[in-house]
Order: C-alpha cells, then structure tokens, then sequence
C-alpha cells in the first residue's frame, strides 16, 4: 500500500515542509505491473505475498477488481509492505519502501508454457527471483527484470534474463550488463532499446506531468504484456511508452490507462 503526501516542494534533510494532501493508494511494484499488463489486455498471474494486517484484504481485492489471477498470491505473517511517498508540485518524488510480507515472498510454483513471459521486480528477495525465472525458462517462457530497486547481487541474475528494463540511475548501479535486450527509460528523453547490437530511440510523449510514481511500472507492464501478445521488443516499447506517459498525468502509482486509451492517445500523436 502507498501512503502518500504531497507538498508544494520535497523536505531537505532534516526538514519538515506543510503537506498539502494525503492519501492512501494500491503500490507496489510487482502488483503495479501486473495491473498494467492487465489493463493492456493480457491474462495475468501474480506470485507474491501479503501479510496478516488490515492492508492485506483490500489488496488481494484491488487485484481481484483488475482481472488478475491471485491464487498464488500468499499470506504471511508480519506487515504487508508499504511505500512512503512524498510527491511535489512539478510531480517529483522521494519514496521509501517497507518490504513487510514481500521479503517473504518465493518463485515457485507457477505453470509455465512456451510463449509465456516471466516478469519480476526486486521488492522481491533475490533467491526468489531466480527460482521464478529458472522455472520460467526451463517452461519456454521469457524472462523480463525490472531491476528496481537495484539491491546488493542484482547482477547475479542477469544470465536468467532475457529482456532488462530499467532506469538511468538502476543501470548505473548494476554496472556492465549484457542482457539478450535492454530496455532504458529515460524520461522526458523517452526509451533506449537495445537488442541485437542495435541501438533504437524511442521518443518521449509531451503531456503535463502530475505525479511520476506510476511511470515505470506502466511501462513495464506494457511492454510485457506487449511481448506476450506477439509484438517485437521496439513495437512493444512504443505501446509501452505511450503508456508511460499517460500515466503522469493522474496521482498515484497505479493509473495505468486501458489498451484502447493508450491506442487512442498515440493516434493523436
């Protein structure tokens, strides 16, 4: 669960700053993702955990409510995890994140088939990444990290992953990185593709930025939901990026907009 504020500008260390709103939203960032591939239109497994507190219920609900399979999702002892979010007026962001239930979680169990597409985040514990996507490949599936937040061994997993998406700052901090395909978002810069030797820019949207929490995670279950339905990685960026960029627009990680939102927004553009 997110809990966010929002303030007029981001504290200084050490600062306290008047809020000028506060909500509880539906966070994290595997169960973002998810969402968005959903809203993209594919059918969508999560493997995940929630803890025994309040929070939990209306979790597994909001999933539920977007078409998302939850039967592997389990219940642990302990809080479910939590993000703290601060958002500014121009949309930046500082947020804090309160593992809970997630460092419990683990990857096995999910029934893989050729054609599949594995994706994981590291809210996760990293053992828990590398069983999901050993089991993956071992079914014919694809496997997609989102490495973030970048932890200590990330980089161990790169020889499980056959498509990176990542951040500037994440691909700075996992150092020299050889994935099958490399996805790099950049902003108001757009998204950098790389696979095969080939280096592809994909534009950035022009919209009017509200809250950039949501972004990456759009983007990212865009572009797997993309790979799923048969698109090649750079088509499945550009639907990605569009979808990206509608999300800003709203406050909160979890705005992705419907396949036929983002179709009609990139007809306009």
């Amino acid at each position: 669960m997110d809990l966010v504020a929002t303030a007029d500008r981001l504290p200084l260390p050490g600062e306290t700053v008047a809020g000028t709103g506060f909500s509880v939203l539906h966070g994290g960032k595997g169960a973002n993702q998810a969402v968005a591939a959903s809203r993209a239109g594919a059918s969508v497994v999560l493997r995940g955990a929630v803890g025994g507190d309040a929070f939990a219920d209306a979790a597994v609900d909001a999933l539920v409510a977007d078409g998302i399979d939850v039967l592997a999702v389990d219940r642990v002892g302990g809080p479910t995890g939590v993000a703290v979010i601060t958002v500014d007026a121009a949309g930046e962001n500082t947020i804090v994140v309160v593992a809970g239930a997630n460092a419990l979680a683990d990857g096995r169990g999910v029934q893989w088939r050729p054609g599949d597409v594995a994706s994981a985040v590291l809210e996760v514990p990293l053992s828990a990444v590398r069983q999901f996507f050993a089991e993956a490949r071992a079914g014919g599936a694809t496997t997609v990290l989102n490495a973030a937040p970048v932890t200590d061994g990330a980089a161990e997993l790169l020889s499980l992953v056959d498509v990176l998406c990542v951040n500037e700052t994440e691909l700075a901090a996992l150092g020299d990185v050889s994935p099958d395909a490399l996805v790099v978002t950049l902003g108001s810069a757009g998204v950098l593709v790389v696979a095969g030797g080939v280096e592809t820019r994909v534009t950035a949207h022009s919209v009017d930025v509200v809250d950039t929490v949501g972004a990456g995670d759009a983007t990212c279950g865009y572009l797997v939901a993309g790979l799923a339905s048969g698109l090649d990685l750079v088509e499945a960026v550009r639907w990605a990026n569009a979808a990206g960029a509608m999300t800003v627009r709203a406050v909160g990680a979890r705005t992705s907009p419907t396949a036929v939102e983002v179709e009609e927004f990139m007809v306009d553009r």
